[in-house]
């Protein structure tokens, strides 16, 4: 699939991992920066993402929305670009990549951003029981192999490196040796520099 393929986003936003994501791919897009409670709220931009956020990429006549989508769908749309997994990577791909989309990232919203602690008593009710049991979990897995799916990197790593890499920054993430050093491995990569460098550029000519 060689048509027209554009990504919406805004430099201050999670637009940064499907950046990072095109930019692994190698492949040539069309990039609209849209502003917060401008553009992104434009009738013609809702008739694309309802939500009014970003990212959304739009491949075609295809549209995808959420990251760790955005992240799927470029491996599986640009195969050559080496980021799907292969069969025995599978299970851990999707495992990690949907465990970032839900448990990882509620666990951090309620925490960092609401200030909720579920109750003890409560944590059966919660798809990810407890923000330490998040923690645990995603370390046991970076201590295993050195990415996420296995001994080379994927798609899953661009969302779940992303998570890993903002919440050590911003504080979200405890500091553990298996995520710094997990940290460090992922954004050594040279179309995570390209990325950073491009959003950083566009960001500070706002």
């Amino acid at each position: 699939m060689t048509t027209q393929l554009t990504l919406y986003t805004n430099p201050m936003s999670r637009g940064r991992i499907a950046r990072w994501m095109l930019e692994e791919t190698g492949v040539p897009y069309h990039t609209e920066i849209l502003e917060y409670d401008g553009s992104m709220k434009a009738p013609e931009y809702l008739d694309i993402n309802p939500l009014g956020k970003v990212p959304t990429v739009v491949h075609g006549d295809q549209i995808v929305t959420e990251c760790a989508a955005i992240c799927a769908y470029l491996a599986e749309a640009f195969p050559e670009s080496g980021l799907a997994p292969t069969a025995s990577e599978r299970g851990a791909y999707f495992r990690w990549l949907f465990f970032a989309a839900g448990p990882l990232e509620a666990a951090v919203t309620d925490r960092n951003v609401l200030g909720l602690e579920v109750p003890a008593d409560k944590q059966r009710m919660v798809g990810y029981g407890s923000y330490q049991t998040v923690m645990d979990a995603l370390a046991a897995a970076l201590s295993v192999t050195p990415y996420i799916a296995g001994e080379r990197f994927t798609a899953a790593d661009v969302y779940v490196g992303a998570q890993v890499n903002w919440g050590l920054q911003f504080g979200s993430f405890e500091h553990r040796p298996e995520f710094s050093a997990y940290a460090d491995r992922i954004t050594q990569r040279a179309a995570y520099r390209r990325a950073t460098e491009m959003d950083d550029g566009t960001a500070a000519a706002q």
